[in-house]
């Protein structure tokens, strides 16, 4: 089993190469990280028109944007109405119908510009690994039936049939969803940008910004950047101190790994190539990918631990879920960082005049960052932020993050420890 993420390896977007910025140049807008957000942005912006310009520190695509489970999920982790009593009627109604309608604003960039991601619209499966699981899921089904949204509660031989699994309680369906193959997903995205206009640089940190007059300078190692406006779209990737981002959330992770091709053995599991996740406490994820793969997932760091201990986890999770198959040859392990904060809600806010934020997906940032890109482009142009699941408004600092960390990820360490002694389910 060797380190290296599986959805590089197998895009069908081809690897592009972007010059590294030197020199002085100008821009109406400078977007400051090359993920999902940060090309969604520059792609919104460049239909409309704006000279944008998007540095990454690294190549592109790298961080969460390559590395995640690949899932276009609607809404957030949190049920609709657990949403509406945190943030209120009008706040709360909104984030859901835009965030509800998510996976559509993927698909439609998807088929705009032919992004080669082998994408699947059939739907996601919430699993219910336990009765309190199932009575979880009947919750959420009622609460987005309420909304009229297009989810079945499958039970007995229907939930069998659509994981594959004899060994769940049930499933919950949601048509609204799907999955692609997120590497050739921001590959795609930043070859539609480009051919809109912008102009992308990588390995081209910002490690300084200032005012300038009416203007902002956005300094890099052999470079600057003259613009009106600036997006930090770095979220869990922020390292800087110098960026406003870092404050607003506290770094999870997210392990993942692939088996060796199964061939005849893999048709029977999510025979609709559904993603699918459980009602675990620490929860697990399943994939089957377009040449056959098992891929799980759950949350943790990968790569600080020993391959005994991650192939000890996934063997223990594939004979709870699939105990029919043969001896697994689990052929690639990676993992991805997560902008987490304490209320589970993403953060939208202006650190200054002239700069727009983002920070903290909880792990939706395929189709959060892809709809929050829109809604930033359209607040530059139109000068309105309808189209972002939040207003714009002050965020107090996540405090205590390196002890919110430790704590995530030792109780993930915990919980995963106890699966593999069977203590745990």
């Amino acid at each position: 089993m060797r380190e290296e993420c599986l959805w590089l390896k197998t895009s069908k977007e081809e690897k592009s190469t972007y010059a590294t910025l030197e020199g002085k140049i100008t821009s109406d807008v400078c977007v400051i990280g090359g993920g999902i957000t940060g090309l969604s942005t520059a792609l919104h912006l460049a239909e409309g028109n704006t000279s944008t310009v998007v540095i990454d520190s690294e190549s592109i695509p790298t961080g969460g944007s390559s590395a995640n489970v690949g899932y276009v999920n609607a809404g957030l982790w949190l049920p609709p109405l657990d949403i509406v009593k945190l943030l209120g009627d009008s706040d709360g109604e909104r984030i859901n119908n835009l965030l509800g309608n998510a996976p559509s604003e993927v698909f439609k960039l998807i088929d705009r510009y032919d992004i080669q991601c082998d994408d699947t619209r059939t739907g996601s499966l919430h699993m219910a690994h336990s009765a309190s699981g199932m009575k979880d899921l009947e919750r959420r089904c009622e609460q987005f039936q309420q909304r009229g949204a297009p989810v079945e509660l499958l039970q007995g031989q229907k939930s069998t049939e659509a994981t594959g699994s004899s060994h769940i309680h049930g499933a919950l369906l949601d048509r609204r969803a799907g999955t692609i193959n997120p590497a050739a997903y921001t590959r795609g995205l930043a070859r539609a940008a480009e051919s809109e206009g912008a102009k992308l640089y990588t390995h081209t940190p910002a490690i300084r910004i200032d005012r300038k007059g009416d203007k902002w300078e956005v300094e890099t190692p052999k470079g600057r950047i003259h613009c009106d406006r600036i997006v930090l779209a770095t979220n869990a990737y922020t390292e800087e101190d110098w960026n406003a981002v870092k404050e607003h959330f506290f770094p999870g992770y997210y392990c993942q790994v692939a088996s060796a091709p199964l061939g005849e053995a893999a048709k029977h599991i999510l025979p609709g190539r559904q993603g699918a996740w459980d009602t675990r406490t620490v929860l697990s994820s399943v994939r089957r990918d377009v040449e056959g793969r098992l891929m799980l997932g759950t949350l943790g760091r990968g790569e600080t631990k020993p391959r005994a201990f991650i192939r000890a986890w996934a063997n223990r999770m594939q004979h709870i879920y699939y105990p029919e198959l043969d001896k697994m040859e689990w052929e690639y392990t990676w993992t991805g960082r997560m902008a987490f904060t304490p209320d589970h809600m993403l953060r939208l806010f202006s650190p200054a005049q002239g700069i727009l934020a983002v920070a903290g997906y909880n792990g939706r940032g395929v189709t959060t960052g892809t709809v929050v890109g829109k809604g930033f482009a359209k607040l530059i142009h139109e000068n309105s932020d309808e189209g972002l699941p939040l207003p714009i408004r002050h965020s107090r600092p996540v405090s205590a993050i390196r002890a919110r960390s430790f704590a995530y990820e030792n109780g993930f360490t915990l919980y995963h420890a106890g699966q593999c002694l069977r203590i745990m389910t």
